[in-house]
């Protein structure tokens, strides 16, 4: 945790902040080794403090050893007060996006006289690039999702509910060793497969339409993301035509993405075949998004998005095609930029 404290003490320098106060869970966790699910860091040049309250100080003395931790009771606004009160500092950052509008204005109380700056994204953009112990976790949580859909996919028959079909795949991922879920598993049967995010319902999955299935594992707090799209009978032309038209957008943009790219040119990658196949409307949301403590983060690949592709960043590479009352087309792939180009993590079969 010390080269990211490093990193992030130069972050500090030059926003010209003398500290960072610290709220966002994920955020947390990345600085501190925390895993607790209340506290707060504080971070300047000269320290690293870990605020928690006694139900966690034990856990976050073991966790966090690069922190003095600071034990917390009573009212917030009083301990808060003590401890932004701790650290010589005139100009302290807060996260914009981590606060509630109360927790908000407990900490402006807190502050007195010090000027209170609000950051967005700076831990995030940190976070953004993975280092050789958070790809090792995201590679095996992507190891334990491809296992775990090609071990339920032939299991997948007419008459099978879609929350049947996610919770095999939730049990599979378990036991084979994944941590809780990183987000609710999507199964979308029939024209539920429009909707993008779709959740499993008792309906049962019928011959001759498009499932699609969207899950990821977790390890050591790391997510995968991994997206597929089967179809129980073959030779449907109308289904053939577009799924091909999805694989062929995913592929020209695994192939064609490389390092200094936006987000916004990865995504005209996929985008533009796909319009050129006549479906441009019919894919609304971006091509992917980064993945890590996480299961959505930076970058982010989509339009407007200026985002700059560098080396060790995670991120998904997912177009689609979604038709109301008919259903839809979704692959999805979780990739990492390694030597200026992407290279694909995820394994799982796809139909061909």
């Amino acid at each position: 945790m010390t080269q990211r404290l490093q990193r992030l003490r130069r972050r500090l320098a030059e926003e010209q902040l003398d500290a960072i106060l610290i709220s966002q869970a994920e955020n947390r966790r990345y600085l501190s080794g925390f895993t607790g699910s209340a506290g707060f860091l504080l971070i300047s040049p000269q320290s690293a403090i870990l605020a928690t309250d006694s139900r966690y100080t034990e856990q976050a003395a073991n966790q966090a050893p690069d922190f003095h931790i600071h034990r917390v009771e009573g009212e917030m606004q009083r301990w808060l007060a003590e401890l932004i009160g701790s650290v010589e500092a005139k100009r302290v950052g807060f996260e914009s996006n981590g606060l509630t509008f109360q927790t908000y204005r407990q900490v402006v109380a807190a502050a007195g006289e010090k000027e209170l700056v609000p950051t967005d994204g700076l831990v995030e953009s940190l976070r953004a690039v993975k280092d050789e112990a958070e790809l090792e976790s995201i590679m095996r949580a992507v190891e334990l999702s491809d296992a775990a859909f090609d071990e339920v996919e032939p299991t997948i028959r007419p008459g099978v509910t879609e929350r049947e079909v996610a919770w095999a795949l939730e049990r599979t991922m378990r036991e084979k060793g994944s941590e809780s879920m990183p987000f609710h598993i999507i199964v979308a049967s029939g024209p539920n497969a429009a909707l993008a995010h779709h959740a499993p319902s008792e309906r049962p999955i019928g011959e001759g339409e498009p499932v699609v299935i969207d899950m990821g594992a977790r390890v050591g707090g790391y997510s995968s993301d991994l997206t597929r799209t089967v179809y129980l009978r073959k030779g449907d032309a109308v289904f053939d035509r577009i799924y091909h038209l999805v694989l062929q957008a995913q592929l020209a943009a695994a192939d064609g993405i490389a390092a200094g790219m936006s987000g916004e040119q990865a995504d005209a990658l996929a985008r533009t075949v796909i319009q050129e196949g006549g479906h441009g409307e019919d894919f609304g949301h971006g091509l992917g998004h980064g993945v890590g403590l996480a299961p959505h983060e930076q970058p982010r690949l989509g339009k407007g998005s200026q985002d700059t592709l560098t080396d060790g960043m995670v991120f998904t590479i997912e177009p689609g095609i979604y038709i109301t009352g008919w259903g839809g087309v979704r692959i999805e792939d979780t990739a990492v930029m390694e030597g200026g180009k992407a290279r694909v993590l995820s394994a799982a079969r796809k139909l061909h």
